[in-house]
């Protein structure tokens, strides 16, 4: 049984319907208010590479967390060091009451960890850092007070855990504010609080059900903590969207005379039609995410292809059941159809774009390429601290340690040098010595910290002390943060910012050199960790451009039969996603409209993309759909755009106004990601929604003529 069946049927037989969906609602909706009990962190990490190898080793061999939990002190001037060392002596003792705690790394063991009235010390955990939230708060508890002493508690785990708050936060404010706005914008097209509230019912239980699904899918694999928020953005957007245009084409067939049955039969085989190719067109668009291997976009493209499959399952059975009971209500409003007059503001709008297209057409294209202007300024970074507002005492004690602890402009390696014989032979020694003189030879290379400087011994000595035991041990203390098992460890501070060009090909060439090396090496640390990302990221976009490009150009084309309507559609939705970043980067690289300037995080525009691209694709297609249709009855191409523009205009307008609605709120939230996310694709869609698919297109296929439905007799 196709969608369209499945509709009939569901609309025969309602109540049935509405108890499956209920049973469904109750046994997995309710579990999707415990999704965020088993996403794990933002998921932004490779898997496999050099990074996550030297991760293992310092955590297995050398005691460092790759998120180790900082204790900021400062201390005021009139404070003596000597009371100062006390308390943190103090808190230390305390903390260490911790039943999850594994590690400590103090300053006063460390000198390095004390500069002027600041100190730190590191605190490595058992738990994952996704799972540190009851940890965080005992140790909140355990921290002592002391007037003229300030403790601030930092680090990566606790940042996420303050952007996981302010997200929940951001998505709660987010949906207040979106589904009002959203049945607003739905009672301006109905007039009637029953149908308004139909595809709010339908946006409201899609996302409910595909968060439950996502909880069980959770138990087994792991997931970003991203889901949390595309899930309810692509959901509710896409659900209402679907929702509005097949109860706005039902209408327009009750208002033709039709009987209820033949209504909803013809209403599935046009706008259903429109609403499963664009369906096809999004879910394709999300099954990109796969090519780039990081956790983050596997788990976004799984959680908003789920929320999308469910939307269109609810569309064709719930909504179709719910549009029975309320056929009374429908009916009494039966001679309000939609887009039905040709006098109307936009029958108007289509005349005027098709009167002079090639004027319109240019108009169009040249306000389209100002708003790219902007996308060579462009930069884009992995999210730090900064992602927080500046009140966050994360933020406030990150970047307080970075300014007095960090060298400006420079970037910290960890390089891991893996020994053939447990350093107890002389090539061992030799070998990393060696690797140790060319990185200092290296004109990038600030600084090496080594086992070398830090005992200012030749390789034959230190091999003399490990052929030693008595000598060994003597030496332990001092080997020991150096030399572990097989493995000697370097730090390496280079010139350059991690996110910086130029430390990225550094790490690469040095990269290179240890495949030729004589010595096994690899290399972390933060530079390590950015550059494998952005290698991941855009490494993989040409493959995610091209499955894209040929798989939405196949369903369009078997949709349109057209060539150039299933290329121009494609296009033009490359040509408004283009354009909602350079506004985007106009906005946030100057810090315009009272936002923080900041960079765009590295996988804002990857979502935009993957998710704009096909939810643009819902109205777009919705369009093209009502013009085909209209094409195939009258066989008159300048007809068939001016009736299909003026038909479908304020459902497109009332579509693009909800997806705006439910996305543009994400713009207020705390976390600058979210606001970029939420900027973006209403931003996207606004320029879709109006530039592209109300002057832009029709003013194309006016200009292409009968040309626009040309296709190769041989792929007819």
């Amino acid at each position: 049984m196709g969608m369209h069946g499945l509709a009939l049927l569901s609309f025969r037989f309602p109540r049935v319907c509405i108890f499956l969906w209920t049973v469904v609602l109750i046994f997995i909706g309710a579990h999707a208010f415990r999704l965020d009990s088993v996403v794990q962190d933002h998921g932004l990490y490779p898997q496999n590479g050099s990074y996550a190898r030297v991760q293992q080793v310092l955590a297995s061999d050398f005691n460092l967390s790759e998120a180790p939990v900082m204790l900021l002190f400062e201390k005021t001037d009139n404070l003596s060091h000597s009371r100062f060392r006390s308390f943190i002596d103090l808190t230390l003792q305390q903390v260490r009451g911790l039943d999850d705690l594994k590690n400590i790394v103090s300053p006063l063991e460390r000198q390095e960890l004390l500069s002027g009235n600041y100190g730190y010390a590191l605190l490595s955990f058992n738990s994952p850092p996704y799972r540190m939230e009851d940890t965080l708060k005992q140790l909140n508890q355990l921290l002592p007070t002391y007037s003229g002493i300030s403790i601030k508690v930092t680090g990566k785990s606790v940042i996420q855990r303050d952007v996981n708050e302010a997200s929940h936060v951001d998505l709660a404010t987010a949906e207040l504010i979106g589904i009002p706005l959203a049945f607003l914008i739905l009672w301006l097209v109905f007039r009637k609080i029953i149908i308004a509230l139909l595809p709010i019912v339908i946006g409201i239980t899609g996302v409910t059900i595909a968060m439950g699904i996502m909880y069980g899918i959770g138990t087994k694999l792991p997931l970003s903590n991203f889901v949390l928020n595309v899930i309810p953005m692509v959901g509710l957007a896409l659900s209402i969207d679907f929702a509005l245009m097949l109860v706005s084409r039902f209408c327009e067939e009750l208002g033709a005379h039709k009987l209820p049955y033949k209504a909803l039969s013809a209403t599935m085989k046009t706008a259903g039609r429109a609403v499963f190719v664009s369906a096809a067109c999004v879910f394709l668009g999300l099954l990109s995410f796969v090519w780039i291997p990081l956790p983050m976009f596997s788990s976004i493209a799984l959680g908003a292809m789920t929320v999308v499959a469910v939307s269109l399952l609810l569309a064709f059975t719930l909504l179709p059941a719910l549009l029975a009971i309320c056929l009374p209500a429908l009916q009494t409003k039966r001679a309000r159809t939609i887009g039905n007059s040709r006098s109307s503001v936009w029958d108007g709008l289509a005349r005027f774009v098709m009167k002079k297209p090639v004027v319109m057409g240019v108009l169009a294209g040249g306000l389209l390429i100002l708003c790219l202007l902007p996308l060579s300024r462009m930069k884009t970074a992995v999210p730090d601290e900064s992602s927080l507002p500046m009140s966050y005492e994360s933020r406030v004690a990150a970047e307080a340690y970075e300014a007095v602890f960090e060298l400006p402009s420079t970037s910290k390696v960890w390089v891991i040098v893996e020994g053939a014989a447990m350093f107890l032979k002389q090539a061992d020694w030799m070998n990393a010595y060696e690797l140790t003189k060319r990185l200092e030879s290296d004109p990038s290379v600030l600084r090496v910290d080594s086992v070398f400087s830090k005992l200012n011994m030749s390789p034959e000595h230190l091999l003399a002390i490990m052929q030693r035991p008595l000598q060994k041990k003597k030496f332990e203390p001092a080997l020991q943060p150096f030399l572990k098992n097989n493995h000697m460890l370097l730090q390496v501070t280079i010139a350059g910012e991690p996110s910086s060009r130029e430390t990225m090909n550094w790490l690469k060439e040095w990269g290179r050199r240890g495949e030729s090396s004589k010595i096994a090496i690899a290399f972390g640390g933060e530079a390590k960790y950015e550059q494998e990302v952005f290698d991941h990221i855009f490494g993989s976009l040409g493959y995610v451009l091209l499955f894209l490009f040929i798989s939405n150009f196949i369903v369009l084309f078997v949709a349109f039969r057209s060539v150039l309507i299933a290329l121009k559609t494609i296009l033009l939705n490359l040509l408004s996603i283009g354009a909602s970043f350079g506004i985007l980067a106009w906005i946030f690289m100057d810090g315009r409209l009272g936002i923080e300037p900041s960079s765009i995080a590295i996988m804002i525009p990857v979502f935009i993309f993957g998710l704009v691209f096909g939810i643009s694709m819902d109205y777009g297609v919705f369009l093209i759909s009502r013009i085909s249709e209209e094409f195939h009855r009258t066989r008159s191409n300048e007809e068939a755009v001016r009736k299909g523009l003026s038909s479908v205009s304020h459902v497109i307008t009332a579509a693009a106004a909800i997806m705006i609605a439910v996305t543009a709120p994400f713009a207020l939230g705390e976390v600058v990601g979210v606001k970029q996310l939420g900027i973006g694709i209403a931003t996207a869609i606004f320029v879709d929604a109006t530039i592209v698919r109300m002057v832009l297109v029709p003013s194309l296929m006016m200009m292409l003529g009968k040309w626009n439905w040309w296709a190769p007799s041989w792929l007819k």
